[in-house]
């Protein structure tokens, strides 16, 4: 116990000297609590899946008031818009182009699993736990967690308790997160990782998108609009190879789930009755906290791993370029900082930016290997103007996942002062290339590829050198 809190006073001394603390603020930091840390990671929940993202019919109150009480980010993103990858940025704070893992068998190194926020945080101190979906590589770190409760691969929704009784997957990780808590030794500073596997599809099941049977009746009555860029001239507008006689993944998934209005309504409301699952026991945790005595010092963190098509473009899940594919929600709340409560920002953040954000409210070192931003300096800064604390305004992202088993094209792009580069590849047959270029200020639903028209010629000129040094950033 007294080597933990010499790791947590070493570390916050660390960060002190690198944000200019003078000592006399680290003394007056010394006495402080370290804050306990819950990061709640949804699975495929795009980013206006929410009602305060301007979402009408789907019902997620507490996810909502948790947006409000804290700072919310409006144009947070991923660098790669699939789980597994996107779950190893998250952990690291690293491109995929950094910490190689491109596929769903690979797990970390040793010694790059050490440098996981959850790993770091356990030398710091801190009692650390996962529950849900790991998602990355086939070896589950267990000896790296004081609590584990997550598992391999997909998961399935038809779990069962304890005492062997069903239960939805979503409602059993909500019990979970209360053993957690209540197993916590008191005053012992914690970080729990929560990785829903909601609102993912059980892939090729019938239903695909099971829900809890408590939600039945939700948005029944309900007339969802299908989506203009669901109209079939989009999905046409892909080259053959792209397109692949049909059988591209998302085609595939797409047909199984979108291809009809019938089809439409029933997967888009069992999508959202998920997610309404998930803000139900959002709400509940934080009654726990409350209850516990552990809501004034406890940050609560939400966000996705990616987005998700709803039949928009043709394509059902993830994986493109498209803004409802790497655009995701998120959220912080930190009860301990009223200056952060009620505000929003449209900067554009990162899932490699959780990882360092999280180290730094903790007070532990962030490693050079990282390449995400601590959203801290963004939450400090109280003017997005040149006298501001300076932010992102371009980024890259990247999709290499490649595999025999199914047909999904490469990706890479550029989003710059809202204007957008694509490049989609094949990595199993060279040449095949095609691009997408949208002025996200004119056409934020991106319908109008502008990649062979004059103005995109000349708008796609200026975006290849950005594209080009944040690719080789990257790495």
């Amino acid at each position: 116990m007294a080597r933990s809190k010499q790791s947590l006073l070493y570390a916050f001394l660390v960060l002190a000297t690198a944000t200019g603390l003078s000592p006399q603020a680290g003394r007056q930091r010394q006495a402080a609590t370290p804050p306990n840390i819950i990061f709640l990671l949804a699975d495929d929940q795009r980013w206006d899946a929410l009602g305060v993202a301007g979402n009408t019919i789907i019902q997620t109150p507490y996810m909502d008031q948790l947006a409000r009480d804290g700072f919310y980010f409006r144009r947070s993103y991923v660098t790669t818009p699939i789980c597994a990858i996107s779950r190893a940025s998250i952990l690291s704070g690293q491109y995929a182009s950094r910490h190689g893992i491109v596929d769903f068998s690979t797990p970390f190194s040793a010694a790059a699993l050490a440098q996981t926020y959850p790993v770091l945080l356990r030398q710091a101190g801190y009692r650390t736990g996962f529950i849900g979906k790991y998602g990355v590589g086939d070896d589950m770190p267990v000896r790296e967690y004081d609590y584990w409760k997550g598992f391999k691969g997909q998961g399935n929704y038809a779990a069962r308790d304890d005492e062997g009784n069903p239960i939805h997957l979503t409602d059993l990780m909500g019990r979970q997160m209360d053993e957690f808590l209540v197993t916590n030794p008191a005053g012992k500073p914690f970080c729990l990782s929560v990785s829903f596997k909601a609102p993912h599809a059980q892939d090729a099941a019938n239903p695909e998108f099971p829900y809890a049977d408590r939600f039945e009746a939700l948005y029944q009555g309900i007339t969802l609009q299908r989506p203009e860029a669901a109209d079939d001239r989009y999905y046409r507008q892909f080259p053959d190879w792209f397109r692949h006689n049909d059988q591209n993944e998302s085609r595939i998934r797409w047909s199984r789930r979108f291809a009809t209005d019938s089809m439409f309504q029933q997967t888009v409301k069992a999508y959202c009755r998920l997610i309404t699952g998930i803000d139900e026991v959002v709400g509940r945790l934080r009654q726990t906290l409350r209850e516990r005595g552990l809501a004034d010092n406890t940050v609560l963190v939400y966000t996705s791993d990616n987005g998700f098509y709803e039949g928009e473009y043709g394509f059902a899940d993830k994986w493109y370029g498209h803004e409802l594919s790497i655009r995701v929600p998120l959220m912080i709340y930190d009860p301990r900082r009223p200056q952060w409560h009620g505000r929003v920002t449209d900067k554009y953040t990162l899932n490699i930016d959780i990882a360092p954000t999280l180290l730094t409210l903790a007070g532990v070192a962030i490693p050079d290997r990282m390449q995400g931003r601590s959203l801290t300096q963004l939450m400090d800064s109280r003017n997005d103007g040149p006298a501001g604390t300076p932010w992102r305004t371009e980024f890259f992202f990247e999709h290499l996942f490649n595999t025999p088993a199914v047909f999904i094209p490469q990706s890479e792009g550029v989003l710059r002062n809202d204007q957008k580069y694509v490049r989609y590849f094949n990595l199993k047959q060279a040449g095949d290339s095609y691009e997408e270029v949208y002025d996200l200020r004119s056409d934020p639903k991106e319908l109008n590829n502008l990649a062979t028209k004059p103005p995109g010629k000349h708008l796609r000129k200026t975006l290849l050198p950005a594209f080009d040094r944040l690719k080789k950033a990257a790495k």
